[in-house]
Formats: C-alpha cells, sequence, structure tokens
C-alpha cells in the first residue's frame, strides 16, 4: 500500500474508470445540494429484472416485488433454481449505498453484485429500493428498510422461494446502505417481529462526525469519496440544523448514540469490511470495536489496497475475497 489518495497497483484502464467516476459523481450533485437527476440517467444504467441472466454459468432468477406504491418502496429478488441449491438457503436483505441520494437495485452495478451473492453464496437475496435524498430526508430511509423487513416477515410463505431458510435472515449493505442496515437492526433488535435477523453485513459502512478522523484528514482527496462529498451528502441527508454528531452520522458519539449502543439486547452478530484507502475506515473499526466492548459478536475483514466502493469492480482481486468472506459469514455456525 502507498502513502498516497489511492492504490498504487491499479490497472490503467480501472484509473481511468475511476478518475471519470469521480469528476461525475462531483457534476451530480449542485451546490445546494439537490442532484442532477437528468445527468445521473445517463450515468446510472439500469436493468429490467431478468430470469434467464447467468452469472457464472448459474442462472439468477430476478423479480421485483412493491411493498408501497405510494413511496416507491419496493424490492429486486433474486434467487437460484431450487434444483441447484441442496440445503435450504439463507435470506439476505440488501441496502445500496449511494450516499442516500442515488442508485436503485434496478443500477447495473447494484443489480451485479446482488446477481452474484445470490449465485455464489448461495442466497436467497432481497434488494430495497428505499427513498432518495434530497427530496426524502432521514429517517425515511430507516423507515422503508424496517419496513420492507416487516413485509418480508409477513409474505415471507408468499414471496420467498419455498427452500429459504427464513431462521438466517441477514441484513447487508454497502457504504450508505451499511449505514442503513445498522439502524434497521437498531429497531429490529428493539421490536422483533417474525423475522429474527441472524446477523448483518456492513460494508464499508458510512458513519459521520463533526471532529475529523485520522484516515478522514490523510484520505481527504481519496478516489470516489472525498471529506467534501461525505460533507454535502450528510447535509442532504439529516433533518434541518442537525450536525454530523446526530446520531444518524455518529453512532459512537453523544448522548442518544451512546444509549442506542449501550442498549444493543438482542444486536446480531456483524461482519464489518474495512479498505484501506477508505476515509472512513477509522469509524468503521471504532465501530466494530464498540460492538465487541458491547459483548456483541463482531468479524473485522480488512482489505489494505481497497478504496471505498471497491466492490463494484469484480475485476480487482479483492471481490471474489469479499464474497468468500461473506459465504463464510453466512454458514458461521
Amino acid at each position: 500500500m502507498g502513502g498516497g489518495q489511492r492504490p498504487d497497483n491499479l490497472p490503467l484502464i480501472l484509473r481511468l474508470k475511476l478518475s471519470v467516476g469521480s469528476f461525475l459523481l462531483r457534476l451530480l450533485v449542485r451546490p445546494d445540494g439537490t442532484v442532477r437527476r437528468r445527468l445521473l440517467t445517463f450515468i446510472d444504467t439500469k436493468i429490467p429484472p431478468n430470469s434467464t441472466a447467468v452469472d457464472n454459468g448459474v442462472n439468477v432468477s430476478a423479480a421485483d416485488i412493491s411493498v408501497d406504491p405510494s413511496r416507491n418502496l419496493w424490492f429486486r429478488l433474486f434467487a437460484v433454481p431450487a434444483a441447484r441449491a441442496t440445503e435450504p438457503l439463507p435470506l439476505i436483505i440488501y441496502f445500496h449505498g449511494g450516499g442516500f441520494a442515488i442508485m436503485s437495485p434496478d443500477s447495473r452495478a447494484c443489480d451485479g453484485l446482488c446477481r452474484t451473492l445470490a449465485a455464489e453464496l448461495p442466497a436467497v437475496v432481497a434488494s430495497v429500493n428505499y427513498r432518495l435524498t434530497p427530496d426524502h430526508k432521514y429517517p425515511c430511509q430507516y423507515d422503508d428498510g424496517f419496513d420492507a423487513l416487516q413485509f418480508i416477515a409477513e409474505r415471507a410463505s408468499e414471496i420467498l422461494p419455498a427452500n429459504t431458510d427464513t431462521s438466517r435472515c441477514f441484513l447487508a449493505g454497502d457504504s450508505a446502505g451499511g449505514n442503513i442496515a445498522h439502524h434497521v437492526a437498531l429497531r429490529a433488535s428493539e421490536n422483533p417481529g417474525k423475522l429474527a435477523v441472524a446477523g448483518i453485513v456492513a460494508v464499508q459502512p458510512f458513519f459521520g462526525g463533526e471532529e475529523r478522523t485520522e484516515s478522514e484528514l490523510r484520505l481527504s482527496k481519496a478516489l470516489l469519496l472525498t471529506a467534501e462529498g461525505t460533507d454535502l451528502m450528510w447535509r442532504m441527508f439529516l433533518p434541518a440544523g442537525a450536525d454530523r454528531d446526530h446520531p444518524a452520522a455518529n453512532v459512537l458519539g453523544g448522548r442518544e448514540a451512546a444509549e442506542q449502543m449501550a442498549a444493543l439486547g438482542r444486536f446480531p452478530r456483524s461482519m464489518v469490511v474495512v479498505g484501506g484507502y477508505d476515509p472512513l475506515q477509522d469509524r468503521q473499526r471504532k465501530y466494530a470495536e464498540r460492538l465487541k466492548e458491547c459483548g456483541k459478536e463482531v468479524e473485522l475483514v480488512e482489505f489494505p489496497d481497497a478504496f471505498h466502493g471497491f466492490y463494484s469492480f469484480p475485476e480487482l482481486p479483492e471481490f471474489p475475497r469479499l464474497v468468500q468472506h461473506f459465504r463464510d459469514f453466512l454458514h458461521h455456525q
């Protein structure tokens, strides 16, 4: 690992992709915090549900299921044919990243990641479409995530494949989706329903705070995620008048956040994924440490050469390793 803002060993084509991607991300959000949705349509390619797509030789079906049309709450359900599964499959309820402001389950990158997880773990994956900022601020995303969980719990026998093992239900998410997974798990632990959460996988979860950490200062101009960009995302997401020490962002600071962490109760075991070129890495490690201090089972997975969002690039060597860690965590007894 080098001492700069990005790994030294990235292929040239990927470097070009990332440079262009970083530039376009800066263009997407106006200075007033609104999103250029028209521009986004050219960048964020949408994929329809496809029941014949093949991932590494495995057929993966996909279907979009509505939860609440009034708020465009739905999820894309991915599954392999029952004949491919020799035993009941775990259920993953997945929340995509994008700073709470962009992306959806039918985005090419999100669809591809969840399709791969369904095929290679294997698992049944429900990828949730939640409302986006700045039109819908906190706590809309947490409400949508929890309501999707409850909807699936209530109608599991109707909507899930017959070989789904609902006793192994996992919440997972990347970046902002990892933040959502944490807060939905908190709600679920306080209000257990018909579907108990067996574990959480938080891939580079998006947490924040007013005081900069060492990694945020050192990697302030990192690939895809800069200090300026994270500040803007929090302003778009948090309620008017709130700063980054709001408990939605700073899960480790402040009285309310401290009370939440101290009252974890039924909070499940967790896997936290950290990248060595992610400016948020210090917060993610401290999050894992705090869970352990609260008596929770935590697996910390570190990829020294990974930047924030590396999981969107299957060509990187860290991608199959992430899938393997995911698989091991799901099948841990």
